[in-house]
């Protein structure tokens, strides 16, 4: 019968297991946290709340006067943690939050905040619009339907409902038809029950370098959004026009009407290649792991899933617990490598669900435990995201919401 369970190297005052029998491990409920808690025994994502404060309050100064700047957190904060960077973000100076489902808004106003929040994806049942009723949250209109939906369930409540109407102006995704905006517009003012907040639209090739060019579809986009509002016969002093995405807001301050909606930008990402704002943007987020097992093998030996890779010598291997069921795409299996301690190390062999391997023959400093850097600084060296977009023909957005939830995201 065992005494205590070594756990990363030490013995926790409270014995984190209780032993009964050799068949039956128990985990208290104390000590159950205390292993939780340990949230770096494998791999996890590192945070830094101040970044993204820093990243919002520096788009601050390039917005138009009098513009709104909402904070968009959809997709759990991009990977970061939606009520992190919420919180980070209102700090810096953002009015609002912006997300894709109704259960990402709610889940913010259970976390205690209170302040605007708009959701950006269509809700289509009565339970949906009721639950944004109750919650306080702003939803998105596309449709006549909607709008009538919500007048009959709002109706002897007491309350209003909150809405903005999108409008497609290019996009082909969600909104209404750009010539029904204006009827449907002054439909929804004239329901008692719905105030409207806010007209918008959406974006679709705001990265393009040619947007000055008179023929560029954000050109286009530009002047069917503004067809509509200079068309708009109600009254529209409550009413905020949007267009813009972090592309937008950094492309040209003649798209940032009264709010600008920005994203990738917060996270400390520019879209844009080029681009003629200057502002100061961080990386917030960076991706690490832990080496779990050191072995030597002969040169000639076939390594991973597929012996893509074959030794030429002989080869110590680091195994990294972290892999493709984390958002390491597996497209990446040999192309990537890890830092550690400044000095960059090759990944080997395929990618595999839970852990990948590196080179380590030419670092033997490297031992189990050891923590290497996928993503982010260490050292004077930088593992960027664009390195990995372009190694994998994929695009910033898609990299940082693949990062799987059984990574702990830990503030830095």
């Amino acid at each position: 019968m065992l005494d205590a369970v070594l756990l990363n190297g030490y013995i926790p005052r409270n014995n984190l297991f209780s032993i009964k029998g050799e068949r039956d491990l128990e985990l208290t409920k104390e000590n159950h946290s205390l292993f939780k808690a340990n949230a770096r025994q494998r791999a996890w994502v590192e945070v830094n709340p101040s970044t993204i404060e820093n990243n919002a309050r520096n788009l601050r100064p390039i917005l138009s006067n009098g513009c709104l700047l909402m904070a968009v957190v959809k997709a759990d904060g991009y990977g970061h943690g939606a009520e992190t960077v919420s919180r980070a973000a209102l700090d810096g100076g953002a009015n609002s939050l912006g997300v894709a489902t109704l259960q990402e808004g709610i889940e913010l106003r259970n976390a205690g905040l209170d302040c605007p929040i708009l959701v950006l994806g269509n809700l289509i049942d009565s339970a949906e619009l009721l639950a944004c009723l109750h919650w306080d949250l702003m939803l998105t209109l596309s449709s006549e339907r909607e709008a009538l939906l919500c007048q009959n369930l709002a109706d002897g409540t007491g309350r209003h409902f909150s809405v903005h109407l999108k409008f497609d102006t290019g996009m082909a995704r969600l909104g209404c038809h750009l010539e029904d905006a204006p009827k449907l517009i002054e439909k929804i003012d004239q329901l008692s029950n719905l105030e409207l907040k806010g007209i918008y639209s959406h974006l679709a090739l705001a990265e393009e370098e040619s947007y000055c060019e008179l023929g560029s579809v954000t050109f286009h986009q530009k002047e069917r959004f503004e067809s509509v509002v200079r068309n708009i016969s109600i009254s529209t002093k409550n009413c905020c026009f949007h267009l813009a995405n972090s592309a937008g807001t950094l492309r040209d301050s003649g798209l940032h009407y009264d709010m600008v909606r920005v994203g990738l930008a917060l996270y400390g990402y520019n879209p844009l290649k080029y681009s003629s704002a200057e502002v100061d943007l961080k990386p917030a987020l960076s991706v690490k792991a832990r080496v779990t097992l050191i072995r030597e093998v002969a040169s000639g030996v076939g390594v991973s899933y597929g012996h893509a890779f074959i030794t030429t010598r002989l080869t110590r291997l680091a195994v990294v617990s972290i892999g493709y069921a984390d958002g390491i795409s597996q497209n990446l299996s040999g192309k990537i490598s890890v830092l550690f301690n400044g000095f960059r190390l090759p990944q080997v062999g395929a990618i595999t669900m839970d852990q990948l391997l590196i080179d380590i023959t030419d670092h033997p400093e490297v031992r189990v435990g050891s923590v290497v850097t996928l993503l982010g600084k260490d050292g004077n060296d930088c593992i960027t995201l664009q390195e990995w977009c372009d190694l994998n023909s994929s695009i910033l957005w898609e990299v940082l919401c693949g990062f799987n939830q059984r990574l702990p995201r830990l503030l830095i």
